[in-house]
């Protein structure tokens, strides 16, 4: 867990005895120069060229930058309050991602794959995937490599 930990948290020479003390989501946090990255996206030219045609408006990319000085505060000096606040952040973006499909009310959301989720194709199916080019290219390829394994091959080097 330490080498996973130690990917998003950037733990460092964090010892392992303290892995137990950090908070619950830490895994959440990704590498500092990402936060960096996506504030340097948000304020290009490109990106705000796309925020005015998709909402009208810019939009505000100072969280970007807080996380960024947050994480590399928590890298630097292992200031838990800026490493709660990265994560606080992060599960913020998370829930709002996951907003408009939570609230969809047009798909009827399963709580378990369908019974007949995994019967046989119907006859129609079956007929059409003979005819498929998928299916050809991949007899095609399966044919290659098998004709491959078994001629042997010889590398010419002319130095």
């Amino acid at each position: 867990m330490a080498g996973v930990m130690s990917t998003y948290v950037n733990l460092g020479s964090f010892e392992e005895s303290h892995i137990e003390d950090l908070p619950q989501n830490a895994w959440l946090v990704r590498p500092c120069e990402v936060y960096s990255d996506e504030y340097s996206d948000c304020k290009s030219f490109k990106a705000r060229f796309h925020q005015y045609f998709i909402h009208g408006e810019t939009t505000d990319c100072s969280q970007w930058k807080k996380d960024h000085e947050n994480c590399m505060d928590w890298r630097k000096n292992r200031n838990a309050d800026s490493l709660k606040s990265v994560i606080q952040s992060e599960e913020t973006r998370i829930r709002n991602r996951k907003l408009a499909s939570l609230q969809n009310d047009v798909w009827q959301l399963r709580n378990e794959p369908p019974s007949d989720w995994n019967s046989p194709l119907p006859e129609y199916l079956i007929k059409n995937e003979n005819t498929s080019f998928l299916v050809k290219k991949q007899k095609e390829l399966d044919s290659k490599t098998s004709n491959e394994d078994t001629k042997e091959t010889s590398f010419c080097t002319i130095s």
